[in-house]
């Protein structure tokens, strides 16, 4: 998951987590707190740092979500560059040409910078921000409007956009909006300037560390690559673990929040709440996964 700060360690302590897993635990996780991703909606980019797993919402980027899978099922990101990485910004990729200018031979898209969401979408709020709640969908950051509003909207639902913070994943395009093609990138540090603006489709729930570590430059010196880019649901089972997920409406998830909000005061933002994941150890599985893939130091 994303790096834990460390004033959230106590947080961590609080739900039994270290390292972003259950220390103890070696079954499946409490489905009241937990929740397992979905392997159909799993992305794995497997790096010399690390496999980075992101969970895709096809809720709230459908054709965005189709592209990304489209592609990756293709072998398109197969050794594409990070050809631009910014130290305290993001790490851009998906370029067959590694300079910035190159697409695949699909249509563009349009953009999906706004969602509406509805009652099958749960909203926990982290924090208010003029007419606006900022909160979770999922582990995904975004800003709505109050559930309040859906008794007086024609289609039930109301209108709500992802935020970039830290880990989430989003279209690159052009100066043109309807320019995305096959480019994204995976922030490393949040930036509210790009929030409606760029589409934003996935959060790393797993291997943030290896997004970090990501030789940085535009371009970089000696740029790393995807090495394998694959739909956890296409993997064989000895090559993929179960990855759970902190749900955040789940009773736990709240603690977070307040705990956080304690740590960070004035400063607070819905950015600073990082949510736990965990990969309950299982014998065999360890074995054939984590040793191929190094998630954590």
């Amino acid at each position: 998951m994303l790096r834990v700060r460390g004033i959230l360690a106590g947080a961590l302590l609080a739900l039994g987590l270290v390292g972003g897993f259950d220390v103890a635990a070696a079954q499946t996780p409490d489905p009241r707190n937990w929740r397992q991703v979905d392997l159909e909606n799993t992305l794995y980019i497997d790096t010399v740092h690390g496999r980075i797993v992101v969970e895709l919402y096809p809720e709230v980027a459908p054709r965005h979500v189709e592209r990304i899978k489209a592609l990756t099922r293709a072998g398109f990101y197969d050794g594409i560059l990070f050809h631009r990485v910014i130290d305290d910004f993001m790490a851009q990729t998906g370029d067959p040409l590694g300079t910035g200018e190159g697409a695949s031979s699909l249509p563009d898209l349009r953009p999906e910078f706004m969602f509406r969401r509805g009652p099958d979408m749960p909203f926990v709020q982290a924090a208010e921000q003029s007419r606006a709640r900022l909160g979770f969908y999922k582990a995904l950051p975004i800003e709505s409007q109050p559930d309040a509003q859906m008794a007086v909207t024609a289609d039930g639902r109301v209108s709500a956009n992802a935020l970039h913070c830290q880990g989430v994943v989003s279209m690159a395009r052009a100066e043109a909006e309807n320019s995305a093609n096959s480019q994204f990138f995976i922030m490393r540090q949040p930036n509210t300037a790009l929030d409606k603006r760029y589409t934003i489709f996935g959060r790393v729930v797993w291997g943030m560390d290896a997004v970090m570590r990501i030789a940085v430059g535009n371009p970089p010196p000696n740029p790393d690559r995807m090495l394998a880019v694959r739909i956890a649901a296409d993997v064989p089972e000895s090559e993929r673990a179960p990855i759970f997920v902190l749900r955040t409406d789940g009773p736990q998830f709240r603690d977070l929040i307040e705990e956080t909000r304690r740590d960070r005061r004035a400063d607070f933002s819905v950015c600073d709440v990082q949510i736990p994941t965990r990969v309950p150890r299982d014998g065999q599985r360890e074995r054939s996964w984590w040793s191929i893939i190094p998630f954590i130091p």
